[in-house]
This record gives C-alpha cells, sequence and structure tokens, in this order.
C-alpha cells in the first residue's frame, strides 16, 4: 500500500514539473502581439462592420444529451443568437476536458493561432505563472470601458483575485456560496440519554464519551461516536476550531498550509485522544473517498459527524438513506466545535472561483470583454442556469425554481448551463442571501429546512483565505508533496499511542518543513508582512 501511495505522489509530482516546464517554454509563443491585434483590442474588429471569429473555452465532460453537442447545443445556439449575431460575432466554441484542463491550456497558451480568446483555469498557481510571462492581456482599462454590468456583477472584493502586482489580468468568476462545513448529530440519542445538544468542544467529548458508553442507539459493538474520514470535509471543521487565523479573520489560502497555524498541534493532539479512547472511526485513514463514513452514517452507526453543507441533503442521499433504514432516527444540525475565543470558527470559501484570461495574442479582448459584460446582463445568466420559464422552472418569491415534471427536452438544454455561465460559480442572483435560497429550492422540500440550518451554521464565525496577489512560488514547487505529507501527519499523530505524540508529531512536522513546508513558511511570512 505504500509503495502505491509513493508512485502515485512521484506521479503527481512528474506531472506537475512537466506541466510547468512547459508553461515556462511555451508561453513565449504569447509574448507578442501584433500591430493589427493592438489596434483591434483598443477598438473592437466587430464595432468596424467586419465580421470577426471569437473563441471561446469549454469545459468538455463527455455528457452531452443527443442531438446536443459540446460546440453545437441548445446554450451556444442561444450565445450567438442573443450575442453574437447582433454584434457581428460568430462565437466559436472551444472544448477542453475538464480532466485534462491544465495540460492541454498549456500547449494551446503556446500557439497564439490556436489558443482561444478565452480561457480559464481554477488554480491560481497557473494563473500567476502565465501573467508573470506575459502571456495574459492586462484586464483593467478593457473592464472599465467595456464592462461595467460585469464589473458591478462581480464586485471589488472578487475582482481583487484577478490581480497581480496591482494589475488585473483576470476576470475571477464570483462564487455563489461560501459557507462550507456544518456538523450533524443523532437527536434521538442526544434524546434517548436527555441530554441537550452541545454548544462547545468539551461538550461534545463529554456526548461523544456518553454515546460511546451508554450506546443510545443500541446498535452493540458497532456505534461510532463521531464518524471520521481522510478527508476536509471531515478533519476540517475541527482543526481550524484549534487554529488561530494569520490575519483578522483570514488565513492561508491552501490546505497544506494549516501545519503552519498556531494551535495545529492542539487540534492533532484532540484527535489523538478522540481516536485512543474509542470515539471516532478506527479506520479513518483508510477511508479517503468517505465511502465507508457513508455506510456508517446510514447504517446508523454514527452519533455525529462534520460534512460539506450540502452533500446529505439530496434526494435519496445521506439524510434520506438514514431516516429509511433506521426506524425512528432523527438528524440534527449543530454548530459544537469551539475555540478559544468561543467562536465557532471554521473556513469559508473565496469570493472567486474560475480565473477567466484572454492570452496576449488575442486579437479580440475587446469583444471577450463585451461577450462576459453580456453575460452579467439583463436575465443572461438566468436564462444559462435555468432555461425557459414555464417550461424548465417556475418563479417563487422571485427565485427561478426547477419544475420536477420539466420534460427531458427542456432537461437536456441546460445540461452545460454551469459550464457556460462562467463568470458565475452557482446560481448567482444579486446577494448572498437570495442565492442561498434559490439554492437551498432545489432540494426535496423535506429536507430544506435542516439546510437551510446548515448553511446558517457553515457562515457563522467563518475563516477566509487570503488573496495575497501574488504567486507563492513554493506552492507551486512543493504543493503536492506537502499535501500528501499533511495526511500522514494527521494520520500518525492521531493514530500513535498517547505516550508516543510527541515524538510522532515533531518528526512527522520535521519531514513535513524538510520537504519544502520551510520554504513556504518563509515565503507565505514574507507575503504576509508585504500585504497592505
Amino acid at each position: 500500500m505504500a509503495v502505491k501511495a509513493r508512485k502515485g505522489v512521484l506521479s503527481r509530482a512528474l506531472a506537475l514539473a512537466m506541466a510547468t516546464a512547459m508553461t515556462v517554454s511555451l508561453l513565449a509563443g504569447c509574448s507578442s502581439k501584433s500591430a493589427e491585434g493592438e489596434a483591434s483590442s483598443k477598438n473592437g474588429a466587430a464595432e468596424s462592420g467586419k465580421r470577426v471569429t471569437l473563441k471561446v473555452e469549454v469545459f468538455d465532460r463527455g455528457n452531452s444529451p443527443a442531438p446536443h453537442t459540446i460546440t453545437n447545443n441548445y446554450l451556444t445556439q442561444f450565445v450567438q443568437k442573443e450575442f453574437g449575431d447582433p454584434n457581428n460575432i460568430d462565437v466559436q466554441f472551444v472544448p477542453i476536458q475538464r480532466s485534462e484542463e491544465v495540460t492541454k491550456l498549456n500547449v494551446l497558451m503556446a500557439s497564439a493561432s490556436d489558443v482561444p480568446d478565452i480561457v480559464f483555469v481554477y488554480d491560481s498557481s497557473v494563473f500567476y505563472r502565465y501573467a508573470q510571462q506575459g502571456g495574459l492581456t492586462e484586464v483593467g482599462p478593457l473592464l472599465d470601458e467595456h464592462g461595467p454590468n460585469l464589473k458591478k456583477f462581480l464586485g471589488e472584493e472578487t475582482l481583487q483575485y484577478g490581480k497581480l502586482d496591482g494589475k488585473m489580468y483576470a476576470i475571477p468568476g464570483k462564487r455563489a456560496i461560501t459557507g462550507r462545513y456544518a456538523s450533524y448529530i443523532r437527536q434521538d440519542w442526544l434524546d434517548a440519554l436527555n441530554l441537550p445538544a452541545p454548544q462547545t468542544t468539551e461538550e461534545l467529548y463529554n456526548t461523544l464519551k456518553a454515546f460511546k458508553e451508554k450506546d443510545p442507539g443500541k446498535v452493540g459493538g458497532k456505534v461510532i461516536p463521531m464518524g471520521m474520514a481522510l478527508a476536509p470535509a471531515q478533519y476540517e471543521p475541527l482543526i481550524y476550531s484549534f487554529i488561530k487565523p494569520v490575519k483578522g479573520d483570514l488565513t492561508y489560502p491552501q490546505r497544506y498550509e494549516m501545519p503552519f497555524h498556531e494551535g495545529f498541534k492542539d487540534a492533532m493532539k484532540f484527535m489523538n485522544k478522540l481516536y485512543n479512547e474509542g470515539l471516532i472511526s478506527k479506520d479513518f485513514s483508510l477511508d479517503e473517498d468517505k465511502s465507508q463514513l457513508v455506510k456508517d452514517i446510514q447504517n446508523g452507526n454514527v452519533g455525529f459527524f462534520s460534512d460539506d453543507v450540502d452533500r446529505i441533503f439530496y434526494d435519496d442521499g445521506i439524510l434520506d438513506n438514514l431516516l429509511k433504514n433506521v426506524s425512528g432516527s432523527k438528524l440534527a444540525a449543530i454548530d459544537a466545535y469551539t475555540n478559544a475565543e468561543g467562536k465557532h470558527a471554521k473556513s469559508r470559501y473565496a469570493s472567486n472561483g474560475l480565473y477567466i484570461m484572454i492570452p496576449k495574442s488575442s486579437k479580440r479582448a475587446v469583444e471577450a470583454i463585451k461577450y462576459l459584460d453580456w453575460m452579467a446582463s439583463g436575465d443572461n445568466l438566468v436564462h444559462m442556469y435555468s432555461g425557459v420559464e414555464g417550461e424548465n422552472y417556475e418563479l417563487v418569491d422571485g427565485i427561478p425554481v426547477m419544475k420536477p415534471d420539466a420534460p427531458q427536452e427542456a432537461v437536456d438544454r441546460i445540461y452545460n448551463g454551469g459550464d457556460m455561465a462562467i463568470i458565475s460559480n452557482g446560481k448567482n442572483f444579486g446577494d448572498v442571501k437570495t442565492n442561498e435560497k434559490a439554492w437551498i429550492f432545489g432540494f426535496p422540500e423535506r429536507n430544506q429546512e435542516m439546510l437551510r440550518q446548515s448553511i446558517d451554521i457553515a457562515n457563522q464565525d467563518t475563516i477566509g483565505p487570503i488573496a495575497f496577489g501574488k504567486p507563492i512560488e513554493a506552492e507551486a514547487k512543493y504543493g503536492t508533496a506537502l499535501l500528501d505529507k499533511l495526511n500522514v501527519i494527521i494520520v500518525k499523530s492521531t493514530m500513535c499511542k498517547p505516550e508516543e505524540f510527541e515524538q510522532v508529531y515533531e518528526q512527522e512536522m520535521k519531514d513535513f518543513m524538510a520537504k519544502g513546508g520551510a520554504e513556504l513558511q518563509k515565503e507565505l511570512e514574507e507575503a504576509l508582512k508585504e500585504l497592505k
């Protein structure tokens, strides 16, 4: 098993190195720009009456329902009719497989003739690398002139994520929901023991001990007081209740940077205590995909667990299956973890999603900004998300709610709406509360009230990632190896005997720092000092 893990780490590291080397050597193809390109970027060729082509990247997930294709479907036709034709532009979509996003984009960026006019990635290090090497158009002035609706839609907080050294080289997509995690407890177990819902970490610990000792669910030796998996949604809520932010309510942006925070060791010591007292899933280290945790919850063996804020509420999902499998079972959303200040600290997403970029070789920068601005105008985003009113959705309190009896033909027309609406990560309707309300409407009515409670929990006392406005070079260099090492630290520190904790933790942290952690920590601290 260890050999397979080492091979996986090696292959991922090699792939990252190859991708990095490729962009270093190939982006030169994007750094030059012809006089014609400069002129058309400033003025917009379509305004002169000449019909032009705007090439736009689109993710290909291989899931296009017939008769649609990824480049010819209801939404591509909608874009052409509503944006392209009125502006004398042929909009051409260039498919890139989602699984090969960065590798394929590196190749395209090396070709000034083949690269689309609009490209995007989720990885900030890739965006920074392209910008540093002169491969991207500075979009700030273009946005000021041609993107008033887009600027208003995104807002200053989100726009900051597209900057490098004070200049804007990317249009960040706007994330609709930033809350991440909530926790849940078996209310019927609490009722059986006449216990209140725990409100602090100490109360939670005492409740978990009661679950183990008294087995209120009558499951015998199968009782798991706290469900745990080697996955962020399970261990991050616990860890964030111990670590301290590095600036206000902000912290370092990458998961593998948690060990740099004051309090991380205390979190590992608490997990060690829970494990050695039999209060968390015994084999959590083998459950990276959470499949065993899901089975344990649905079979009624778990008393408390944390998860992504929406994960359990889908139709025929975790909550539905628990209630179906275990007669009399009840689940309640709670916010039990507390930090030293008594706050229910937990991580939140950054406000941005995709990094949308215009290669410097593009002659269609103006048209590209106009396209994104059109997307942010009127009800175009709603149409791309939700389709046609009366056929795909009905308005409830002004929010499009999908019709459960919509014909398959109508459903298929917006199968790729999320991938086409690139300026938005999730359904954005103007403000967070409306977005959350719209999100809730998409779940079974029986689960909506608890989801509403979960969202409120996910938004409480959140800690967000810092936007440094510059690349952290050591992240690209060591990130993959350090993420793997983080899992090792969590597993070994948790599963060792209490009397061995200090030795094991210090040894694993020493190895973490030697694998690039020391260099990364130094760079982060320097970037923090420079941050305004």
